[in-house]
């Protein structure tokens, strides 16, 4: 099944992305459950994969990580499961994820899924990314509003919590209805029947995350940099001091690394395109079923299509043209290759018609055979 937007994209993005809630009634198109209650349990008890359930007991909240052996802590009430990165597992759920394809691939998180029993829910809280609420089947109770200056807690070592709040929306979700909800709005819903929702989250890194992640990467590529120098100082009496020029000249240095466009970029491909969950991937890399140059060739011309790995982010920047990054790995691409390099991080499939065309040199395609033996693509025969 292909999963479609009912709502006007332009709008929405000039209007209400990252500014203000809104309810978008009927936002999916003839929506449909990619999977059901069970299938969600059965991905609950796999340790790769991360999962909490979380439920309300006398007015207590409890919160329990997976995997799960089994789910007799999901009582007839008062409770929810909670699934993350289900579209890496599940390809109907990524097709789901597809749907918002409008917004950049590298914004993007994860589709998180939770099954809820009557006045099953997380409780009030806040979060600090963009998500699109989906109803699936049964209905739910939101209330959200806008950002606002709320005391936080937490209810339980796994579980925070923010105070009352005025809510912006109040409404009942029914199955196709979606509810964007921006950074720093307190929201919370509670099932009034057992009800699905599919949460299609985009977080942002912030400037803490970005300085840090670039320091390590500056440390695992023995990037050379340059040494603080200071070869016309004067005899100073002030021992312990350190200049305003000195300071000045120190952050000067801090920001000479920040300033190579070259290593940030670099660094901003792997990290941006590096997925907090897991996947599943099939390795061929060693096996006896390791894809030759031969075998590639084959595969294009009986007319194949070549399809993204479900949950394996791809990327490409402006910046740095001819590299392609995927799962926080970078990979070079010849000129001639890098229409469908650029293809292959727009869309989730190419078909053989497309594919035909950078068929004919066979040197030119060393990247593409990596990629595939690395799990991150592969031939829908």
């Amino acid at each position: 099944m292909t999963y479609q937007t009912a709502f006007d994209q332009q709008d929405f993005m000039a209007n209400y992305w990252q500014q203000r809630p809104c309810l978008l009634k009927q936002g999916m198109l003839d929506f449909v459950d990619p999977l059901s209650p069970e299938e969600l349990a059965g991905l609950a008890m796999e340790a790769d994969i991360q999962s909490r359930l979380v439920r309300c007991v006398d007015q207590q909240w409890e919160a329990h990580l997976g995997p799960f052996e089994d789910f007799a802590l999901l009582g007839e009430s008062h409770s929810s499961l909670l699934v993350q990165g289900v579209d890496h597992w599940h390809c109907e759920v990524a097709k789901l994820a597809a749907a918002f394809q409008f917004i950049p691939n590298w914004r993007f998180d994860d589709v998180m899924i939770s099954y809820s029993t009557p006045k099953g829910g997380v409780g009030p809280h806040i979060d600090q990314y963009c998500v699109f609420i989906i109803q699936g089947e049964g209905k739910r109770h939101w209330r959200v509003g806008q950002k606002q200056i709320l005391k936080e807690f937490a209810s339980h070592d796994k579980l925070k919590h923010c105070e009352d709040f005025v809510a912006e929306i109040d409404v009942v979700l029914e199955s196709g209805d979606v509810l964007y909800i921006p950074p720093g709005c307190p929201h919370e819903g509670y099932a009034i029947e057992p009800s699905m929702n599919y949460s299609v989250g985009f977080r942002a890194p912030n400037a803490k995350d970005l300085v840090t992640g670039f320091a390590d990467y500056l440390l695992q590529h023995d990037t050379s940099s340059q040494r603080f120098a200071d070869p016309h100082r004067q005899a100073t009496t002030e021992f312990g001091r350190v200049a305003e020029n000195d300071t000045l000249a120190l952050n000067k240095l801090m920001q000479s690394l920040l300033n190579s466009p070259q290593a940030s970029a670099h660094f901003l491909g792997e990290y941006l395109s590096d997925s907090s969950h897991s996947s599943d991937i099939v390795v061929l890399n060693g096996s006896e079923d390791e894809l030759t140059m031969s075998d590639l060739h084959e595969l294009m011309e009986q007319g194949a299509e070549l399809k993204r790995t479900a949950g394996i982010k791809a990327l490409y920047l402006d910046v740095l043209p001819y590299e392609l990054f995927v799962d926080g790995q970078s990979y070079a691409v010849p000129n001639c290759s890098w229409a469908l390099a650029k293809n292959m991080c727009d869309s989730v499939a190419i078909d053989a018609h497309s594919l035909r065309a950078f068929n004919e040199d066979k040197h030119q395609l060393d990247w593409l055979l990596e990629l595939l033996n690395a799990g991150f693509w592969y031939f829908d025969e």
